[in-house]
């Protein structure tokens, strides 16, 4: 496998992520950048790229933490330093995979030593070696909970602490965060999206032409790595010389009042929350000038650094888009043309490669592509997030105690689908989980075995020691001290003495929806208010970090309208097109979420299935429709499968059938109204497994 990297001014297109990239190499306070984009999109490429270009660093001789020898860390774990001249070095770029562990992040103690010889042997991890440098994180949307606030707590503070069983480790860590992640795949948490100062959209282009200038670039780059890095080792020069004459310049850029009001009626204007949206903004609009070879900062740099900094900072909820509309920058700033204290741009834009807007180079192949595709944002897909909420206009809805449509009459006969309903706003939500004690990936809905939370018992390490249970250990370790020649007060502790801590938290589960879209269920107002009420389950859900899937049924079957997925927004995406009509085949979407689950057991076994059923109850089509559906009902309480079900029957008249199919699942039946958090209707939700324990959850 070659260690040459693919030249970052070799990549086809992708102007926004190289200027944020870039903007991020010329000044490091930008606090780096998330790049969103479909996979495939030369995302990894273009950071492996730009972490060549970065200026070498002074450390001090044999500093596991990269201390600057100009100002050395007092409180360095390797101190104190001397003052001496130091070496220079590359800066570092430290990637951070999905599932490192929390001692490969942060650093082991060595806990064993610590007790036994009394001496502090700890070992850096991943954020030491960042430090001064580049951390990367691919797929930044799928890491584990415990890892994002590890992160959260190092960029907030500029330090790393490692406490274990009052031995503790402080260290610096200041480092440029960089990830990369497929929306598909599901969300950042809202506190660690804060973090990245800039943000851009990849996707690959669909013209012919640059999509061949793609391939051949990889393919050239693949068949000889040093031989094609041979080839743009001109242009990787010329633009690492210019990364090195606008850091030079930056100290010297004037940020006047005049810029500084913009950047403040921007922000104010698309209500960003909190002040860190102003900050990384002017500092981008900083880097900017300094970059075009400019000393003032310009309209055109609040402009451009407000498009990169703002977007992912105006989301409202998971369902949200990120974005920025470009006219209504364009108005804010308006407001400013008749003051005259910021000087005209110069000729060169902030967005020129280091060879000229007009010149052929390679900056300048189109705006798209990449080692594996790469360029504009996407304008539309299949998963394209829902419109705000505001901006739903329902149609008039019949009277409450308004019959539902029939179903067709012949059984032959197509079923008539009604146009999609628009959602009823959500809501709050009851909390369900899954019985019993899992040991899934870590989430916040049911109980589970984790690295963290409250500590419930202790056992024999399995492995490198890591969650010392300091009572266990003295208990196991004290009827041995005479026998050990015991003299002094010390404890003499072995091997075998040693206990780590048992600790109970919560998991993340996959839910899995069955939604009726069937045509007992279209009167226009009862499907938006079931619309709603699923809505606000995956609210729930991704509050929650749980993995979705969404199975309808209607017509002469079911389909998978989403596979699970970590991507709340894909299936709040799905149940906004969903059309209703035709029969209710109950059995068959039963039998469908059967089908799903035995799959998924098989790929992750430890993620437990939570299993929501949406529907009125009733059945239709085919011999026996009512019983053949208890079947299928009964084959998934049998396998053990927690379920709820919304029971969505409305009117003066109701048959009660939720309620029969509620009993063969063995689940709880909730209405509408009783899903609702603040409801007083019902206090206790109970969930049953098929040996018949029950797990009740107090409202």
């Amino acid at each position: 496998m070659t260690t040459t990297p693919y030249p970052l001014t070799a990549i086809v297109g992708m102007a926004d992520l190289r200027l944020a990239l870039l903007l991020n190499a010329v000044s490091p306070a930008v606090g780096g950048v998330l790049i969103r984009g479909e996979k495939g999109t030369a995302k990894s490429t273009a950071v492996r790229g730009v972490a060549t270009l970065m200026p070498h660093l002074a450390v001090v001789n044999n500093c596991r933490f990269s201390c600057d020898p100009a100002a050395p860390d007092p409180t360095c774990p390797d101190g104190p330093h001397e003052a001496e001249a130091g070496d220079v070095r590359p800066t570092r770029m430290v990637e951070l995979p999905v599932g490192a562990s929390e001692d490969r992040l942060v650093g082991a103690l060595d806990i064993e030593r610590a007790l036994s010889d009394g001496v502090k042997s700890f070992e850096p991890g991943l954020l030491a070696d960042a430090h001064r440098g580049v951390l990367y994180v691919d797929e930044v949307n799928l890491l584990h909970d415990h890892l994002v606030d590890l992160l959260l707590d190092a960029a907030a503070m500029g330090a790393t602490y490692i406490e274990r069983e009052g031995v503790s480790v402080r260290h610096a860590s200041r480092f440029l965060l960089v990830g990369t992640m497929n929306p598909e795949e599901g969300e950042l948490r809202p506190q660690l999206l804060d973090r990245f100062g800039l943000t851009v959209e990849v996707a690959a282009s669909r013209e012919p032409d640059e999509r061949v200038e793609v391939v051949r670039r990889r393919l050239a780059f693949d068949e000889d790595p040093a031989a094609f890095a041979a080839k743009w080792a001109a242009e990787e020069d010329a633009l690492r010389e210019r990364i090195a004459a606008a850091r030079a310049l930056l100290p010297s850029v004037r940020l006047g009042d005049g810029a500084l009001r913009r950047i403040a009626a921007v922000c104010a204007g698309f209500e960003v929350d909190g002040m860190r949206a102003d900050i990384v903004t002017a500092r981008t609009a900083t880097a900017l000038a300094a970059w075009a070879g400019r000393t003032d900062v310009v309209t055109e740099d609040v402009r451009q650094a407000a498009l990169l900094a703002l977007p992912h900072r105006r989301r409202r909820n998971p369902f949200d888009a990120p974005g920025l509309d470009e006219a209504k920058l364009d108005e804010i700033l308006r407001q400013f043309e008749d003051e005259d204290d910021d000087p005209e741009p110069e000729p060169e834009g902030p967005d020129d490669g280091p060879q000229g807007p007009d010149d052929n180079g390679p900056d300048d192949s189109g705006p798209d592509g990449g080692p594996d595709g790469g360029g504009e944002p996407p304008q539309s897909s299949e998963g394209e997030l829902p419109a705000p909420r505001e901006e739903r206009q329902p149609a008039p809805e019949p009277a409450e105690g308004e019959a539902a449509p029939q179903e067709a009459p012949a059984p032959g006969a197509a079923a008539q689908d009604a146009a999609p309903v628009a959602a009823a706003d959500p809501f709050r939500t009851r909390k369900f989980d899954v019985p019993g004690l899992g040991e899934g990936a870590a989430g916040r809905r049911s109980r589970s075995r984790t690295p963290h939370g409250r500590t419930t018992g202790a056992r024999r390490p399995r492995g490198a020691l890591s969650r010392l249970h300091l009572a266990a250990t003295v208990q196991a370790a004290a009827p041995h001290q005479r026998a050990r020649g015991r003299t002094g007060r010390g404890l003499v502790v072995r091997r075998d003495d040693l206990r780590e801590a048992v600790r109970e938290g919560r998991e993340g589960n996959l839910v899995l929806f069955v939604v009726d879209a069937s045509g007992s269920m279209a009167a226009r107002k009862r499907m938006s208010a079931v619309k709603g009420a699923v809505l606000s389950l995956l609210l729930d859900a991704y509050q929650r970090r749980d993995k979705i899937g969404m199975i309808t049924f209607r017509g002469s079957g079911a389909e998978v309208a989403l596979p699970p997925t970590s991507s709340v927004d894909a299936g709040a995406a799905r149940l906004e097109k969903l059309p209703t009509g035709g029969r209710t085949p109950l059995a068959a979407g039963l039998l469908q979420a059967h089908e799903v689950l035995r799959v998924e057991r098989l790929r992750d076994p430890s993620r437990r299935p939570l299993l929501v059923v949406v529907t009125d109850g009733r059945a239709t089509g085919g011999p026996e429709p009512l019983a053949r559906a208890a079947r299928a009902a009964g084959l998934l309480a049998a396998g053990g499968t927690a379920s709820v079900v919304v029971d969505c029957e409305a009117g003066p008249v109701r048959l009660g059938l939720a309620a029969e199919l509620g009993r063969s699942l063995l689940a709880p039946v909730v209405t509408l109204d009783d899903l609702r958090a603040d409801s007083v209707s019902a206090l206790v939700r109970t969930v049953r497994n098929s040996n018949g324990n029950t797990s009740r959850r107090a409202a």
